[in-house]
């Protein structure tokens, strides 16, 4: 994975590759969810990609998201 560049990533998740991975693995959880849900009909449980992507791989658009500004972190404590 060429893009986003994990010093981009990070700068949006805190500086911690921890919660960048919790981050990104929570929303392609979401993603992924949104997908089965459209055969459903349900479609405001989940919502769908931020961002238009080249790649199928749910946690690269994840990553690519949290790149572009569209998830936002905040820490609690």
């Amino acid at each position: 994975m060429d893009r986003p560049r994990i010093d981009e990533l990070l700068a949006q998740a805190g500086n911690s590759r921890y919660s960048l991975t919790i981050i990104a693995a929570k929303r392609a959880r979401q993603i992924n969810n949104y997908y089965n849900s459209l055969g459903e009909g349900m479609f405001d449980e989940f919502p769908p990609p931020l961002v238009n992507s080249r790649s199928k791989n749910l946690l690269t658009i994840a990553f690519e998201e949290i790149a572009e500004g569209k998830i936002h972190f905040t820490s609690k404590g």
